[in-house]
């Protein structure tokens, strides 16, 4: 014992360059680490009596909102889940993090519009009001093939289903008690990298070949930003004198996040050497679903942002639109084409 006590006595920190290396990596790792992060939501208010429907709410940014919603004290969740085993899954945990705030579990497939109506009718039945819909759920990478409706599977799952839910809605959104419900759709980055062939098909409906998942993911994503921006400036004009005025539409990327189960589908995530490869990259330089759900959280829950309409947000910060998707004469078309793939008469959502 003596004789450690004495080495360590004598060592001498300086003698060696490691200590300073390994403390420099660590530092930049965890400065690359807190920059790729993102921005938290800059406040913490409570919701408490708010009813919010959340879509993909058992996926990694949709599950960790929801608990950061029960823990600022939302009186309401309704999470649509596809698999309702997971979503009871997540209701029995929220039950023991956040006693006082309830939750019901509905199932919902965006695959088919009939399941999003069936979905619509069991909210209505249940709450007059509905004062939040996050439109969360979403697909990337998906095989190219056709959803039940007809549909590529990236439109109807993060776009027209999205559409329909939020146009059933409506009258719920309307009768919010906070001046108007707030709609949330989550986009991405990717949206600018979307492609319209054809401003007669703004839906790519008529494309004669079949598009890439990438590339159907980043049209998906564009759609979601032009229509909402022009649901926003029909909602502040009312439709049909439903007072839709008070209700806000604002979409926001929750950046590069891992561990959303969103990759399934990637090439890349197919093999595991790739995946030995890539996992440490990502946790480095993507976000942890935590991390992505800030600016959803932000836009649900900032009395600031009551009045805010047709923006879009990124690191709970508003950030510029490209110049396609502040394209208004193209967003009224992509709006009209949505809603005849939907089902639905002009500005009169029917079950």
């Amino acid at each position: 014992m003596e004789e450690i006590k004495t080495a360590l006595a004598e060592a001498d920190p300086f003698a060696s360059w490691w200590p300073f290396v390994l403390a420099g990596i660590v530092f930049v790792v965890g400065t690359v680490r807190t920059f790729m992060g993102g921005q938290p939501c800059p406040n913490g208010n409570t919701i408490p009596d708010r009813v919010i429907v959340v879509t993909g709410a058992c996926g990694g940014i949709g599950r960790e909102l929801c608990r950061e919603l029960a823990r600022r004290k939302a009186h309401q969740l309704v999470l649509g889940c596809r698999s309702t085993e997971k979503g009871a899954a997540l209701k029995e945990l929220l039950r023991r993090e956040a006693v006082e705030c309830r939750v019901d579990v509905l199932a919902l497939d965006l695959r088919s519009f009939d399941s999003v109506r069936r979905f619509v009718r069991q909210v209505q039945a249940s709450y007059r009001a509905v004062d939040v819909l996050v439109n969360c759920a979403g697909v990337i990478f998906h095989p190219p093939e056709r959803t039940p409706d007809g549909f590529e599977p990236h439109l109807q799952c993060n776009f027209l289903s999205h559409f329909l839910l939020t146009q059933l809605l409506r009258p719920n959104l309307v009768r919010s008690q906070y001046g108007g419900g707030r709609v949330v759709n989550v986009s991405a980055h990717g949206y600018t990298a979307g492609k319209i062939a054809n401003r007669e098909d703004p839906l790519n409906l008529r494309l004669s070949t079949p598009v890439s998942g990438r590339d159907a993911f980043a049209h998906s994503k564009l759609a979601i930003v032009l229509a909402t921006r022009i649901l926003s400036h029909k909602f502040a004009a009312g439709l049909q004198g439903d007072r839709s005025n008070g209700v806000t539409v604002n979409c926001c990327s929750p950046g590069l996040v891992r561990g959303t189960g969103h990759l399934r589908h990637s090439p890349i995530m197919k093999a595991l050497f790739a995946k030995v490869l890539t996992y440490p990259w990502m946790w480095l330089f993507m976000k942890s679903p935590v991390q992505g759900a800030q600016t959803i959280v932000r836009l649900v829950t900032d009395p600031e942002l009551a009045g805010t309409s047709g923006e879009f947000f990124n690191d709970c910060e508003r950030v510029e639109l490209s110049e396609i998707a502040k394209d208004d004469e193209l967003a009224e078309r992509l709006y009209r084409e949505a809603m005849k793939a939907v089902g639905l008469d002009e500005d009169a959502p029917k079950l």
